[in-house]
């Protein structure tokens, strides 16, 4: 399924084409672009809103800007309706660039869009009209809120970890393997001062209590019996 980001990457896409031309009047807009407004909603499905605007002219009526628009249940508009309070700032600076993409909206009864928008210009310079689409975020919303309860909530980092194996050599093995994973490089990027914090770990959670841990753990760390246990020594006097 298309994500609101595909959709904003074809709308930015359209907007480097947009770039490049100039238009008679919003009519022409209208006339080549209905078919893109249709191709773009139906692809990106019934969340997403692609509406034209129609801003020519000295005397524009923001309340009846809507020229053409798919999936308007998306805001509640239909052709003949009206902008957003964008235009408002367009309509203070008709030659500036005033492309956006990826920007946050909000419908009337408080529902999030993602929304981007690419204007169309004149020979003169002058936006004519613009491209908007609105992607409604509150089904991923939903779905985020739906998996946050399923999943477990966030372990304190002072809980107890445990460890299974079907011996206690593998329980131990498990241990050692946690404690190697948590310094966050592989053994042999290991500093001595790495190592000995392994072994402080372990030792912290009684691991060193087992029956040749200490060799086992020398082993892992690639350092001798004898070297283990002075680093050992050492970490039980920090």
């Amino acid at each position: 399924m298309p994500t609101s980001t595909t959709t904003e990457n074809a709308v930015a896409a359209l907007a480097d084409d947009l770039a490049r031309e100039t238009y008679e009047s919003a009519e022409e807009v209208l006339r080549l672009y209905r078919p893109v407004l249709r191709a773009l909603a139906t692809a990106a499905g019934p969340t997403v809103e692609v509406v034209l605007h129609n801003l020519d002219g000295t005397d524009v009526d923001l309340g009846h800007t809507i020229m053409a628009i798919e999936n308007g249940h998306v805001t509640g508009r239909a052709v003949g309706g009206p902008s957003t309070s964008l235009g408002l700032d367009v309509l203070k600076d008709r030659r500036g660039n005033h492309d956006a993409f990826g920007y946050t909206g909000y419908t009337s009864d408080g529902r999030e869009l993602r929304c981007s928008s690419v204007y169309f210009h004149n020979r003169a310079g002058d936006i004519i009209a613009s491209l908007c689409v609105n992607v409604d975020l509150s089904p991923l919303l939903l779905a985020r809120t739906t998996l946050d309860a399923l999943l477990p909530p966030p372990v304190p980092a002072d809980a107890p970890k445990e460890h299974f194996g079907a011996d206690l050599v593998s329980v131990m093995d498990s241990m050692i393997t946690e404690a190697i994973r948590e310094i966050g490089r592989p053994v042999e990027s290991m500093s001595r001062d790495d190592k000995i914090t392994v072994l402080e770990r372990l030792d912290q959670r009684g691991a060193t209590q087992m029956r040749k841990s200490v060799e086992a753990i020398a082993k892992r760390l690639g350092i001798s019996r004898v070297t283990a246990y002075s680093y050992l020594e050492e970490a039980r006097t920090r």
